[in-house]
């Protein structure tokens, strides 16, 4: 079975602003980096981006990935148990709805573990997967974060 090692992180230029996510993933001899901006969308978005993003990557079923992140907002989420009470309810009156739906289909293909890290605490991983997502919310021609501006029309944010 295949044991995947992934750091994330996300980051946004105001809150909301220009974001970005990065990510780093390593199994064995591989390792593959993906980074990706965004206009307008919150940092929160763009750590969770940044999980599902690496997910999606992985091709093979049931892989046992460890999933190293330094959100509270993601990883406590999970590890919390706050996730399958805000799916029971439909996600009725959280953020971010689209990223964790999208998420749950792909967290469920998988044997995944989350850590949380202290971000920008010297972890060579960490802080790269943070340049990453700095420097991709500062490209020119970002991606526009449909999900977030959906919400700002239908006004459900919170």
């Amino acid at each position: 079975m295949a044991e995947i090692t992934v750091y994330t992180d996300g980051a946004a230029r105001g809150n909301p602003g220009n974001g970005g996510y990065g990510v780093i993933m390593i199994s064995g001899k591989y390792r593959k980096e993906i980074s990706q901006g965004f206009a307008l969308t919150t940092n929160n978005r763009m750590e969770l981006l940044a999980v599902i993003v690496a997910l999606e990557n992985i091709k093979l079923e049931n892989a046992n990935v460890t999933v190293y992140s330094d959100s509270r907002y993601v990883v406590d989420a999970i590890n919390e148990g706050w996730l399958k009470s805000w799916e029971r309810t439909h996600f009725k009156n959280k953020k971010n709805p689209d990223l964790w739906m999208r998420f749950l289909k792909v967290y469920r293909r998988h044997n995944i573990r989350f850590v949380w890290i202290e971000g920008h605490a010297g972890n060579p991983l960490n802080e790269l997967c943070d340049k990453m997502a700095v420097e991709a919310s500062m490209q020119a021609n970002l991606q526009e974060d449909k999900g977030y501006i959906l919400s700002i029309e239908n006004n459900t944010l919170l």
